[in-house]
């Protein structure tokens, strides 16, 4: 690394930054020194979420939620809500967690240390909020500084320690923030994945992979677990717009509200877990209304949706978070209400 000359690169993506960078909402404020809420909320909403898709989420979060107070003094319910569609309802729980500390401290971290320390935070997450609201000198890590750091050193297989070290080495200490919104700017928009931008690239001189002549090759696809299939029967109790709901349990989607659901065992039929759920409910089965799929990072649900029938309240379904999963299955009552399809 020292061989590289870093006044001349740190200026060339800097001045490109400057001219080109885009232009997001959680970028209000004086560089260095942005709005943490915002800054926070972005940083968390959008992991595992692309910015074009994560927009609109991130906006209709801060409708409803527009300080950190605000955030702190809700109920988890209404922030699993409007978190709705986002995945991941984990990082909402902490969020909100998070969110009462710092409104009972009375103040934002004002360290890198301090933002890590919170539910939810990691070292990337701490690394962005305190270079970008604190112009703290830490480096980020994140799928886009991966991806430029290995091309740029030509580096086929980077590890985490790998990259964290590049990052390290070319930060500029005189504008951290503004470098690591850039090196992420710059993988996103110029140095993608399938069809790098080189010709428009502001470290194009120095860059390893452009000059092997194939820098897409860099780096090296990551070997991804097998997704596994789940299978899983629910029982629509009530109608479309009120029905029996339960409450989820588990990292991913653990405190939304959903349809009772019964997951098969290996080989079992439906019917066998369709038993086992009227009998925990006390219900009973009636038609299949249909069958609904829907793909998570390393999961592919398959949901059948059986009408019910028991004693039990009903929910208002509109004003619960409900999983993507879930928002399908209760579709399939309401094509059929419009007679989409017969029953």
């Amino acid at each position: 690394m020292s061989s590289l000359p870093l006044p001349p690169l740190r200026a060339a993506l800097l001045a490109w930054f400057d001219r080109e960078g885009r232009d997001l909402p959680w970028r209000r404020g004086p560089e260095g020194a942005r709005d943490p809420y915002r800054a926070w909320v972005a940083e968390i909403l959008l992991q595992q979420t692309q910015v074009a898709r994560g927009l609109g989420y991130y906006e209709r979060f801060l409708a409803a939620f527009p300080t950190v107070q605000a955030l702190a003094a809700a109920p988890v319910e209404d922030v699993l809500k409007a978190w709705e569609g986002c995945g991941y309802y984990a990082r909402a729980r902490n969020l909100h967690r998070a969110a009462a500390l710092v409104s009972a401290q009375g103040a934002f971290p004002q360290s890198y240390g301090a933002w890590l320390a919170l539910p939810g935070v990691g070292p990337y997450t701490a690394a962005a909020l305190s270079s970008f609201t604190l112009n703290a000198p830490q480096a980020v890590s994140d799928g886009n500084v991966r991806r430029v750091m290995a091309r740029f050193r030509g580096e086929r297989t980077p590890s985490p320690a790998w990259v964290q070290a590049q990052a390290d080495a070319l930060l500029d200490p005189a504008r951290p923030g503004a470098w690591n919104e850039a090196v992420m700017d710059l993988g996103a928009t110029v140095c993608t994945p399938k069809a790098p931008r080189c010709a428009s690239c502001p470290l194009a001189p120095w860059c390893a992979a452009r000059a092997s002549g194939a820098p897409a090759n860099f780096p090296a696809p990551k070997v991804r677990a097998p997704v596994q299939a789940v299978q899983a029967v629910a029982l629509l109790i009530g109608t479309a717009g009120h029905a029996y709901l339960e409450r989820r349990e588990g990292p991913l989607l653990g405190g939304l509200m959903g349809l009772p659901a019964e997951p098969l065992q290996p080989g079992e039929a439906p019917e066998a877990a369709l038993a086992r759920l009227c009998g925990r409910l006390g219900a009973v089965a009636g038609p299949l209304l249909g069958q609904v799929q829907h793909g998570m990072t390393h999961r592919h649900l398959t949901l059948q949706v059986y009408r019910g029938q028991a004693d039990l309240p009903l929910q208002e379904v509109r004003r619960a978070a409900l999983a993507r999963l879930d928002q399908k299955a209760l579709a399939l009552e309401e094509a059929r209400q419009a007679g989409l399809f017969p029953v």
